[in-house]
C-alpha cells in the first residue's frame, strides 16, 4: 500500500535500555534521519532491581525522554513500555499491540529480525556511529566505580547519579552474592 502525502514513515526500535546510552541515542538520530517518527520500545518493562535489569521501566522512560528532549527529538518519538512474555512466538504480537503502527523494525538482533520478517515487517540494521558501548559494560563500570558517564547522554548521567545508580548496582550484587 502506498503512502499518501500526509502519512508519516514510522520505524521502531526495541531494547531494554539498561541504561539508555550514546550508542542508542546515536542510532535514534540516524533512524530519524530517514524516518519521520520512531517508536522506542522499552522491553522487559516488568523487570527491575536485578543485575541484568537494574532500572525500572519508569526510570528508563525518564532517561530516554530527557535525552530526546535535550536534542529536540522528543516530538518525533513515541515511547512504549512492554513487559516480557517469555515466548518468542507471542512476543511480536505483544510488541505490535502495545505500539502505534510502524513500518520498519530497526534491529541488530538476528532473532528479532527473523520474528518480525515472519510477521510481514521490513527490517533494517540499526546503525550507530559509536562502537563498543553497551549496557553490560556501563553497569560493570558503575560497579567498579570507573568513569561510565561519558558513555551516556549528559542528561542520563545526571538522572542516574540522582537515583544512585552505582549504589543500586552494588546493592544488587551484594544481595545476589548472599543468596
Amino acid at each position: 500500500m502506498s503512502k499518501t502525502k500526509n502519512e508519516k514513515k514510522r520505524g521502531v526500535i526495541i531494547g531494554r535500555f539498561q541504561p539508555y546510552h550514546l550508542g542508542h541515542h546515536n542510532a535514534v538520530k540516524n533512524i530519524l534521519a530517514e524516518m519521520d517518527e520512531l517508536v522506542i520500545v522499552i522491553g522487559s518493562s516488568d523487570d527491575s532491581y536485578n543485575l541484568q535489569n537494574p532500572f525500572t521501566s519508569g526510570e528508563r522512560l525518564e532517561i530516554i525522554s530527557g535525552a530526546l528532549k535535550k536534542d529536540g527529538l522528543y516530538e518525533k518519538c513515541f515511547i512504549a513500555q512492554v513487559p516480557d512474555v517469555n515466548e518468542n512466538s507471542l512476543w511480536t504480537s505483544k510488541i505490535i499491540s502495545y505500539c502505534p503502527t510502524f513500518e520498519v523494525v530497526y534491529t541488530n538482533n538476528p532473532l528479532v529480525r527473523q520474528l518480525f520478517e515472519k510477521a510481514g515487517y521490513r527490517t533494517k540494521k540499526m546503525v550507530s556511529n559509536l562502537k563498543d558501548i553497551d549496557g553490560v559494560k556501563i553497569r560493570q563500570l558503575m560497579l567498579s566505580g570507573k568513569d561510565w558517564k561519558k558513555l551516556v547522554p549528559a542528561s542520563a548521567a545526571d538522572y542516574l547519579e540522582k537515583i544512585g545508580a552505582e549504589q543500586r548496582i552494588k546493592a544488587i550484587i551484594e544481595k545476589e552474592e548472599k543468596e
